[in-house]
């Protein structure tokens, strides 16, 4: 399958056609994102919650970041690859965040970093982009800042808001990335933003208008079913046909059914 690029998704961008991408944590999800042509894969910090099971993605390190994404590459080694950086991997100074990221891009084969924030994150866009790094963005609502929101939010309502996601789009396009995540912005606010920039946006709970559409591949196939925001669809209901099987597994066992003699070896 040919490889995708930043100019690859560039063109789509130009040309109209939408943009596909999926978080995900592991080599089998990674590898069926590559089967089926999923443009993009993002190693998302949200593997904190879905992964490991924390209450934020705050908890989740570089290391463990570094680990998801080396998985992820070597199941989907043509698709575009993007780490999403730790919570303090980049805000305390951009000489650490330049490290950090280029640390990640060196050690993972990863094709971009994605980082939270608007104006105040410009300074390090522009020294990743000068050494070379792809900078994908991200705003609207920005789940490591979780506490300064009070948890999850609908974001652009306000005029204040739209503003302020005008302003920081076009803080971030000046400064270099050439994508950024729109998450949880009135659709009509995600519109108007992704047909006012140069910038890819890919959208996840901001409409249908944006370039490309992001979901988690746990929310997708419904692995996850104890939670569902608004704006995940369910393609299929894994939960409960993973159960199924358990369940099956289990009943054969103590029955004495699993393994059958076609299922053993013989002498």
């Amino acid at each position: 399958m040919e490889r995708v690029t930043v100019r690859t998704l560039r063109k789509k961008k130009k040309e109209g056609r939408k943009i596909t991408m999926i978080s995900t944590y592991d080599f089998i999800s990674a590898r069926l994102c590559e089967e089926v042509g999923i443009d993009s894969v993002l190693v998302g910090d949200s593997l904190g919650m879905v992964f490991q099971g924390q209450e934020s993605t705050l908890p989740v390190t570089v290391e463990e970041i570094i680990y998801h994404t080396k998985a992820v590459k070597r199941g989907a080694p043509t698709r575009f690859i993007i780490v999403d950086m730790p919570f303090m991997s980049y805000q305390a100074s951009a000489e650490e965040g330049l490290r950090n990221c280029g640390r990640v891009i060196k050690e993972t084969g990863a094709q971009a970093v994605k980082l939270e924030g608007g104006e105040e994150i410009a300074h390090l866009v522009r020294r990743l982009v000068d050494a070379g790094i792809p900078v994908v963005g991200h705003i609207g609502y920005t789940p490591q800042s979780e506490h300064r929101f009070g948890g999850p939010k609908v974001v652009g309502k306000e005029q204040e808001e739209v503003e302020k996601l005008k302003r920081d789009l076009k803080i971030l396009e000046d400064a270099g990335v050439f994508m950024v995540v729109l998450e949880s912005i009135p659709w009509k606010v995600a519109k108007d933003l992704s047909e006012s920039s140069s910038v890819i946006t890919v959208g996840i709970g901001a409409g249908k208008y944006c370039d490309g559409q992001v979901l988690v591949f746990h929310d997708l196939v419904g692995l996850v079913d104890y939670v569902k925001p608004k704006f995940v669809r369910r393609y299929a209901e894994g939960a409960k046909i993973f159960r199924e099987a358990l369940r099956n597994f289990k009943i054969d066992v103590e029955r004495g059914d699993f393994p059958s003699e076609g299922e053993s070896y013989g002498e």
